[in-house]
């Protein structure tokens, strides 16, 4: 039951961070170089071409979860502080 309760939470907090990722993307505010990194993102999560096969046990999916998440910390990082909140606050009022 906590197993269950857990991966809702994380569902609902990966679709806070999509929507969150978006109004990011479509603010005007935004630096070009975090919108390119947010598509670098996108496009590694979706492509069937990885820099290491998911038929290798283990490290194959490793590379998934690591390369996605750094590229999105690091266009995150790159937005203005004042951009990053306002739309924080916008999705928190959802």
């Amino acid at each position: 039951m906590l197993v269950m309760l857990k991966l809702k939470e994380i569902k609902n907090n990966a679709k806070k961070y999509i929507e969150l990722c978006k109004l990011i993307y479509i603010d005007p505010r935004t630096p070009k170089t975090a919108k390119i990194l947010l598509w670098i993102a996108i496009g590694y999560a979706l492509s069937p071409i990885d820099l290491i096969p998911d038929f290798i046990p283990v490290i194959g999916h490793i590379d998934d979860i690591i390369i996605v998440p750094v590229l999105l910390y690091i266009a995150m990082r790159s937005v203005p502080k004042n951009v990053y909140i306002e739309n924080y606050v916008q999705i928190l009022s959802k």
